[in-house]
């Protein structure tokens, strides 16, 4: 069965910082790229970033280059997403997600086979 499960979400304050995970399992986790994406309440799903097997080959959206950072280790099967300088606007479900191809990143969702349950992360004093 495949998996991929999201954690390290929960209640941040405004200009904090906080470390998503993402387990995979039950693929081959060092044959896909693997990105995050989130969703914010009320709103359509946002790619935040994405990583290359290698990790030779790293995108941000606009949005949130410079304050997010992406990062795979293929040995644990795992993909983080760092997030600085948190926001109100940051307040979303974030979803790690994989797109069949080894070197070449996509910013379009409806194009990545498997996705994660998500992790909230609020951002509220």
């Amino acid at each position: 069965e495949v998996q991929l499960l999201e954690s390290g979400g929960g209640l941040v304050q405004p200009g904090g910082s906080l470390r998503l995970s993402c387990l995979g399992s039950g693929f081959t986790f060092s044959s896909y790229t693997m990105n995050w994406v989130r969703q914010a309440p009320g709103k359509g799903l946002e790619w935040l970033a994405g990583i290359s097997v290698g990790g030779s080959t790293v995108m941000y959206a606009d949005s949130v280059k410079g304050r997010f950072t992406i990062s795979r280790d293929n040995a644990k099967n795992t993909v983080y997403l760092e997030i600085n300088n948190q926001n109100a606007e940051d307040t979303a479900t974030f979803y790690c997600a994989a797109y069949p191809m080894r070197n070449q990143c996509s910013t379009s969702p409806s194009q990545y086979t498997y996705w994660g349950q998500g992790t909230q992360v609020t951002v509220s004093s």
